[in-house]
């Protein structure tokens, strides 16, 4: 049948099929590299992270493009408090950015270009909607004239009153309509700034998205990606200003939301100290332990992180890497399963029918652990050695120390020194190392848990 998603913009699901069927193009909306990504953002990513497999699994040629926000008020005011400069805050939080996406098995994009490289754009296309109506100048600001566009809204489905509220739009007497969205925004001299011929300014974070989807990809697209978070205003005003700048041409065919998160079953929050960033996360737990658990859910519906979830996961994980072993994949993907990930990325029934084929594999079926593998690397797991996997995340002096008193205790059991080969195993018993003994010796171990 094919892959299907949910369409934002149509709230149905539908057969996906790329405007050119050799060539599907993808926009994810990327980080502001102001903070460390929080485990909401670490969802949506890992989710576009498995839409994107599964498109390069089934299409001849795929670009993924996920743009960095590097000039952004939040970034100004982290700079303030840091004392940092701009260019060393966007640079300490994109590189932290990239080691905690790499840590939990993300591809890298296609392209991913950086708002501070794309201002000439940015200023095209709003002298674009400038000249054709749909933009004016006040007091040093250029503005989205919403009442230009009659279709606002038609993405987030918003009342008036609803998107006033939603927006938390800036009280000023320069707009001509509550609802209508900065372009354009002066800069004091302090600030970071480019000239333009409505004066030295920074662009608004709207149109930094236009300006980079339509560079790359250009327009229509195939499908637009973020959290359901970003549905208005963001991506209600990058389509309005995109279909604006092409005279109502479509800007993009799917659009695509991943749910909301919540912490312990409470709305993540600073002030109730369940803020969770995936640095932190990635600290007390393994990347792909962390990647299976977001992807227990379906990405469209909402989730709960506990740390019961995520023990879950890598309890299925020590499972899953059992059955396998040292087995290669297989040359197909099990039907189950691509069935699963076809129907908008059913994460949840895919997973179910990777513990049958774990329940089969364990019982000594090799074709169900191949596929195992197979479906479990499309997914993004299982991709490393079993060895490995329960080494743990022993670092290579932890694993040096552990060897070497493997080592040790050898020597003792060939002196028949077994009361020291004992006491070296519990020492590393205590340490949570389990060894695994033959009549031979001891042939590996594996950190417990």
């Amino acid at each position: 049948m094919g892959l299907a998603l949910y369409n934002t913009a149509t709230r149905r699901k539908e057969p996906f099929r790329p405007l050119d069927p050799c060539h599907v193009r993808v926009y994810v909306c990327g980080p502001t590299v102001y903070d460390y990504a929080h485990i909401g953002n670490a969802r949506t990513f890992v989710a576009f992270d498995l839409l994107n497999r599964v498109l390069r699994h089934q299409f001849e040629r795929v670009t993924c493009v996920r743009n960095i926000t590097d000039v952004d008020d939040k970034i100004i005011t982290a700079a303030n408090e840091t004392g940092e400069t701009i260019e060393q805050v966007t640079e300490r939080t994109r590189r932290a950015f990239h080691e905690d996406m790499e840590a939990l098995g993300l591809l890298h994009p296609d392209i991913e270009p950086r708002a501070t490289d794309h201002i000439a754009e940015m200023i095209m296309m709003i002298g674009t909607l400038m000249d054709k109506g749909h933009a004016y100048e006040a007091e040093g600001h250029v503005m989205f004239a919403v009442a230009s566009h009659d279709s606002y809204g038609s993405l987030s489905r918003r009342d008036r009153e609803d998107m006033i509220a939603g927006a938390r739009v800036e009280v000023a007497p320069y707009k001509r309509d509550p609802c209508d969205f900065v372009l354009w925004k002066p800069s004091t001299p302090e600030q970071p700034g480019w000239d333009s011929s409505w004066g030295r300014g920074r662009p608004g974070w709207h149109i930094e998205c236009s300006a980079m989807s339509e560079k790359y990809l250009d327009v229509p697209f195939d499908i637009h990606g973020g959290g359901l978070d970003l549905t208005f205003p963001h991506h209600e005003n990058e389509l309005a200003q995109s279909t604006c700048a092409h005279d109502g041409g479509e800007f993009v065919k799917t659009w695509v939301h991943s749910g909301f998160v919540t912490v312990g079953g409470e709305k993540m929050s600073k002030s109730l100290g369940n803020f969770k960033t995936a640095r932190e996360l990635l600290a007390d737990h393994p990347g792909e332990a962390i990647r299976l658990a977001l992807l227990s859910t379906q990405y469209r519906q909402p989730f709960d992180w506990t740390d019961d979830g995520v023990r879950q996961a890598k309890t299925t994980l020590d499972r899953w890497y059992r059955a396998v072993g040292d087995t290669p994949p297989a040359d197909t993907m099990p039907a189950g399963v691509m069935a699963a990930l076809d129907d908008d990325l059913n994460t949840a029934l895919a997973i179910s029918e990777m513990h049958a084929l774990a329940d089969r594999a364990l019982a000594g079926d090799k074709g169900a652990a191949a596929n195992l593998r197979t479906a479990a690397n499309l997914m993004g797991l299982l991709e490393g050695d079993a060895g490995s996997w329960f080494k743990g995340a022993a670092g290579d002096g932890d694993t040096a120390r552990i060897e070497a008193r493997i080592g040790e205790r050898a020597a003792a059991r060939r002196l028949r020194d077994y009361a020291e080969a004992d006491r070296i195993r519990d020492e590393l018993k205590e340490q949570g190392i389990e060894l695994e003994d033959r009549p031979d010796g001891t042939t590996d171990w594996r950190k417990a848990g």
